[in-house]
């Protein structure tokens, strides 16, 4: 927001001081819908979070509004369809798997909300977001609304573990191909991964990735679901398409947790599958394991 120097505003209503939520769940719907608002606003425009309550109705409502390139009558359906996006050529100038929409509406039936938008092609868009108040059984959970400059460009990044990660037996740097566009999390996993031992290239599209698979030849490839160009899991099939790449370990890094959502990347050909925020013992223990049959053999493939 600040580099396009887009106006954020936060407002929120007095008496909404807390609610019962499931606070990942929320914070990466809202991470979501502030992140296409600043995506899809051209430089010098406004976005901004508003936050009111109805104790009638015990509903809290979370309005995402921006002044951006707004969305066409006959694209609303396609909206909230996994993978899908609007229009090719806005796909290649604002960066996207179509995934963040069609994930949160989801995330929103799961906490028993609802989602709505409204927009005009260039004037803006304005998404809203209905939950349950407060519920009966559970306890109060405060929810802090951060800067919304924040917000917008925040995601899970990796979350810290005491435990120790696994070792290589064999001494060799085995180098790790991250597909992956956000850079917090770039850089929280090239701190981590060094740490380990781990030489790192990085791709922050899904072609990108697949050609540096097919120069580089790393030993395995964590590939974020959600890289722009070429999604993830078409990524990853076209690895596994092409015989200088078949063999290179797979995991899929997403935020996609429901049902289902493991099957369809194991289906498209990864190894193994973690989802975000990422936990580092578990990153450590899948790529140990997929790089231990490498390391008996002294790193000869």
């Amino acid at each position: 927001a600040d580099k396009k120097r887009i106006d954020v505003t936060l407002n929120v209503a007095a008496d909404v001081d807390d609610i019962d939520a499931d606070d990942r769940r929320l914070k990466q719907m809202l991470v979501n819908l502030l992140s296409n608002a600043v995506k899809f606003t051209p430089e010098g425009g406004q976005a901004g979070l508003d936050v009111t309550g109805d104790a009638a109705t015990n509903t809290v409502v979370f309005t995402v509004w921006d002044t951006g390139i707004g969305i066409a009558e006959q694209d609303m359906d396609k909206l909230f369809t996994p993978f899908a996006q609007i229009d090719s050529g806005l796909s290649r100038q604002y960066e996207g798997s179509g995934l963040g929409l069609a994930l949160t509406a989801r995330m929103v039936n799961l906490c028993g909300g609802s989602i709505a938008v409204e927009s005009e092609p260039d004037r803006g868009s304005c998404f809203t977001l209905s939950l349950p108040w407060r519920r009966e059984d559970a306890a109060p959970l405060e929810i802090l609304l951060k800067d919304p400059h924040q917000l917008a460009q925040e995601a899970p990044v990796v979350a810290p573990s005491p435990a120790e990660p696994p070792q290589r037996t064999d001494g060799r740097e085995p180098l790790v191909l991250l597909a992956e566009d956000n850079e917090p999390n770039i850089n929280a996993l090239r701190e981590f991964l060094a740490q380990q031992g781990y030489a790192l290239a990085t791709a922050r599209t899904g072609r990108e990735a697949i050609d540096l698979a097919r120069s580089a030849r790393p030993d395995i490839v964590l590939m974020d679901i959600e890289v722009p160009d070429m999604d993830g899991l078409e990524a990853i099939r076209s690895l596994r398409a092409d015989p200088k790449t078949a063999g290179i370990s797979l995991i899929a890094v997403t935020a996609l947790v429901l049902p289902g959502d493991r099957e369809r990347c194991m289906a498209a050909g990864a190894d193994g599958f973690i989802s975000k925020p990422l936990n580092t013992h578990a990153l450590s223990a899948a790529i140990d394991g997929l790089l231990q049959p490498l390391a008996n053999d002294g790193g000869e493939s």
